[in-house]
């Protein structure tokens, strides 16, 4: 007890050597707003599924998408996007940062947490321009003050959009797996660009339950629309009035010691002031990234898609030559980081690689991909040659945890967003030239194009849907039952197998299970079924092959 005393008190002198080493600028920075107007007209509730601010508004349309129209200057959009977004801020605050209470309950940790988080961002601010800030700002006079012992507001919010670059620096909470790719030329109907996206990023799903569709009409830059949720003004998938697309796909990340630009601000400047992929790579090239991150940009005035690679210490642009797709994973491709050890080593020991080859695959096997080709593809919950390797595997395209799937069609300013389940609901049209140019936007229907709506996937009305949702559930369960060390009943056991047969991970837990209670037959039969499985990582069969090693040796004995 004296030891975790003493390892307290020493972490605590440490967290107020961190609080007074160089933050304190950082926690009194904030935006010169005194050139604004700071006011703005009171939000009229229409219904509870619609609001409106003058010309700007938000409303839920039938497929259960947000639609949120914004104009002004940065701290008008901020202040119009938190009134008008307020009842869905707090919901994603709380989807969020209720997770931070769980994990730590302790309020000394606590303390400490707040005090690593003000040394951690404290050059955050330095790497945001003046612009975002202030719609940060203005955006944060709407949070909710429940979390203001973590950091105020306006610190809070402004911390949050670096919670994406953390999420993927931290060791395999890291690699969520966004795929992406692009085709033009021979490879579509009218020789036109087409891409598609998966958003793999998983925070629960409470989190992904609430998606706003933002169309954003600023002062300074393009108009542009972006899929995103309550209190990020960043962009992970976007499009713009010139019909350049961004969308982002983590790249292998060592935990940074200072967090510079978040990545979704570099996408969302990007979106605001560049129409050409070069002007695109001029502002990656000026901003201090702290995570490694492949940007894929496509742009209707090139008629076709880069990558921009970026990391802390490089940078790196993949352009195809004499082909006519680009396909992007979790990992880089360009002549940059060729031989960058750590990259190298995530091909060869992750999932990303698997995925660009399954997206090869069925590009391949596509002679014309059309936007509904794109869905499938983005759908697609196969592994290599149509192998059956689980439902929720993250070798598969479609990991059935996305928080978005979208496509884009940029000439014709075309844009398909899902709606829930995962990519497996209806994907939303909307047409940029028809929203921008509309000057009499109303907030009472939507802003989709229903004649474009691509239907839902008939795997939502299968049984094997069902038994994965059951699944799910009995993971979650006996996760729960393993961890606290608790019996197990044999019949949940049988079940949890039944539901998602052909996923590794199932025999794995059963596995691990039957060895705690040294029942070492059975569970290296589990074991030895997990390993004949498609296996997510390298990572993942070292362990089995482990589990295998000593069980063999146990049973000797």
């Amino acid at each position: 007890m004296c030891k975790r005393r003493y390892t307290y008190i020493l972490i605590a002198l440490i967290a107020l050597v961190f609080s007074s080493c160089g933050i304190s600028k950082s926690l009194h920075d904030i935006p010169d707003i005194s050139h604004y107007k700071t006011t703005i007209e009171k939000r009229n509730k229409i219904s509870d599924t619609v609001f409106n601010i003058g010309a700007n508004f938000i409303s839920k349309n039938e497929e259960g998408l947000w639609e949120l129209y914004v104009s002004g200057n940065p701290l008008e959009i901020g202040l119009k996007t938190g009134s008008l977004t307020q009842e869905l801020f707090h919901k994603q605050e709380d989807a969020f940062l209720s997770k931070v209470k769980k994990i730590v309950p302790s309020k000394f940790k606590q303390f400490l947490l707040r005090k690593f988080l003000a040394w951690f961002n404290r050059k955050m601010y330095l790497h945001i321009s003046e612009e975002y800030k202030t719609e940060i700002y203005g955006l944060s006079k709407y949070a909710s003050p429940k979390y203001n012992s973590i950091a105020n507001e306006y610190l809070r919010i402004l911390y949050l959009h670096g919670a994406h670059d953390i999420g993927h620096a931290l060791k395999d909470l890291a690699l969520v797996g966004c795929s992406s790719f692009a085709v033009w030329g021979d490879k579509t109907v009218d020789g036109k660009l087409v891409l598609g996206r998966n958003f793999d990023f998983y925070a629960g799903d409470d989190f992904a339950k609430e998606k706003i569709i933002a169309f954003v009409n600023p002062t300074n830059g393009h108009k542009f629309m972006s899929v995103t949720w309550a209190g990020m003004i960043g962009v992970m998938s976007g499009m713009n009035e010139h019909g350049l697309t961004v969308t982002i796909n983590a790249g292998k990340s060592k935990m940074p010691l200072v967090a510079k630009t978040p990545i979704s601000i570099v996408t969302r400047e990007i979106l605001q002031y560049a129409s050409t992929i070069d002007e695109a790579i001029e502002i990656a090239k000026k901003r201090e990234v702290f995570v490694s991150e492949s940007i894929l940009v496509g742009s209707a005035k090139d008629n076709k898609a880069v990558t921009i690679e970026v990391s802390p210490s490089n940078f790196g642009v993949y352009d195809v030559e004499n082909t006519s797709q680009l396909i992007c994973s979790n990992h880089f491709q360009s002549e940059a980081y060729k031989n960058d050890k750590k990259n190298t080593k995530h091909i060869e020991e992750s999932h990303s690689k698997y995925r660009y080859l399954k997206m090869q695959e069925l590009i391949g096997a596509t002679k014309k991909v059309t936007p509904k080709d794109a869905v499938d593809i983005l759908r697609n919950k196969e592994g290599l040659k149509g192998k059956e390797i689980g439902f929720g595997n993250e070798k598969a395209l479609n990991q059935l945890l996305a928080h978005h799937g979208i496509v884009f069609k940029p000439s014709e300013r075309l844009v398909w967003v899902s709606t829930n389940p995962y990519q497996l609901g209806k994907f939303v049209a909307y047409d940029l030239n028809e929203i921008f140019n509309n000057e009499n936007k109303k907030a009472n229907y939507s802003l989709s194009k229903k004649e474009l709506l691509i239907k839902e996937d008939d795997f939502l009305y299968s049984q094997a849907y069902k038994n994965y949702e059951i699944y799910r559930k009995q993971e979650k369960e006996i996760e729960l039952l393993l961890k606290n060390k608790q019996n197990i009943n044999s019949t949940l056991l049988k079940s949890y197998i039944e539901n998602n047969e052909s996923f590794w991970k199932v025999y794995y837990l059963v596995g691990k299970y039957y060895y705690s209670k040294k029942y070492y037959r059975a569970s290296l039969t589990m074991f030895l079924k997990a390993k004949e499985k498609e296996v997510t990582t390298y990572q993942d069969k070292k362990s089995i092959e482990s589990y295998i090693r000593k069980l063999k040796r146990k049973l000797k004995k």
